[in-house]
């Protein structure tokens, strides 16, 4: 019986073996990491608006004045002496509390949005996703390809070359 449970064993580990090398042997193509690069360089393009979209609910709320009250609120935010000592306004507090609303929500908007990328097999697809990922695991070289061609994209689509 121990003779069967071994042989079973050495089996399932040489198919194991054997998988992860059909694995490792799948090649990745140009047109799938053009595409992982254009989905990573979208994602940061997609947080870089949300951000200035912060920057200018802050700079533009009239309630609030501008960056420096935001930066005075935010230094006694939590604490009510602190508000209670920069004379903080219940509309104040309304404004404050929307931007940091706004911005609690932006790590998951940036998620669904990289995410809604993944799952669009004519974007990306999550087959291609999961390859490149553990294609990058491999071989570094392959990151240091996608960081380059990821900055070609962001370079273009400054130009004005279109929508990466």
């Amino acid at each position: 019986m121990k003779k069967v449970f071994l042989l079973a064993f050495l089996f399932m580990g040489i198919m194991s073996v054997k998988s992860v090398a059909q694995e490792a042997a799948e090649e990745v193509t140009e047109e799938e990491i053009l595409k992982f690069a254009t989905m990573e360089e979208s994602v940061a393009n997609f947080l870089a608006e949300k951000q200035e979209e912060l920057v200018e609910m802050i700079k533009g709320d009239s309630t609030l004045g501008g960056a420096a009250r935001y930066n005075e609120i935010k230094g006694a935010w939590g604490d009510d002496t602190k508000l209670a000592e920069i004379n903080i306004t219940e509309e104040e507090k309304a404004a404050f509390q929307k931007i940091q609303d706004f911005m609690d929500s932006l790590g998951e908007s940036v998620k669904n949005y990289k995410i809604d990328f993944i799952k669009d097999a004519e974007k990306l697809g999550a087959g291609t996703y999961n390859k490149i990922m553990k294609a990058k695991s491999a071989d570094p070289s392959l990151n240091e390809k996608i960081n380059s061609l990821i900055s070609e994209l962001g370079k273009k689509r400054e130009e004005g070359e279109g929508n990466v």
